[in-house]
């Protein structure tokens, strides 16, 4: 059981930190480092550094989800049932939803997005529809990162405080 416990606290802590790293330190690093070499298309550069990381990073995530959820399945046969088993799956369920859908299907359609701008799309009038769908996509993308980090906590308390 601890092994398996191991396993699913190591996993849940690279998944969430992995997240909180890439969004908080990685991109602002490289497109502040890019930015201040006055790199030609540095904004494209820059997105592409970091859509490749990110997109590396999803291969992760998605392990991760299955370190998780097979460490709780394997758990509750095994027994001891851990407490609130039902809600530590749903959760981690969802985790895994939201990076699975944020790689499979949100990424390529950014990716669409920023092609379609034929450029960086923060270089397009403000009002600029491709702007503008870039931007919602954007926002959407980071906002279901919330999903796993905020998941992620909630699954690290109830190991820690069992």
């Amino acid at each position: 059981m601890l092994a398996l416990r191991y396993a699913a606290l190591v996993a849940v802590a690279l998944w969430v930190g992995g997240l909180v790293v890439l969004g908080g330190v990685a991109a602002p690093a490289i497109f502040e480092t890019i930015a201040a070499r006055r790199v030609s298309d540095g904004r494209i550069l820059s997105g592409a550094v970091f859509g490749e990381a990110f997109r590396r990073f999803h291969l992760v995530s998605y392990a991760c989800g299955a370190v998780v959820i097979g460490s709780l399945a394997l758990r509750a046969a095994l027994g001891p049932r851990p407490t609130a088993l039902a809600f530590r799956l749903w959760l981690a369920g969802a985790m895994l939803v939201a990076s699975l859908y944020s790689g499979l299907a949100l990424t390529p359609r950014i990716e669409r997005a920023r092609v379609e701008a034929g450029g960086a799309p923060s270089a397009l009038a403000e009002g600029d529809p491709r702007r503008t769908a870039f931007g919602r996509l954007h926002l959407l993308s980071t906002l279901l990162q919330l999903v796993p980090v905020a998941g992620g906590l909630v699954l690290l308390f109830r190991e820690l405080t069992d």
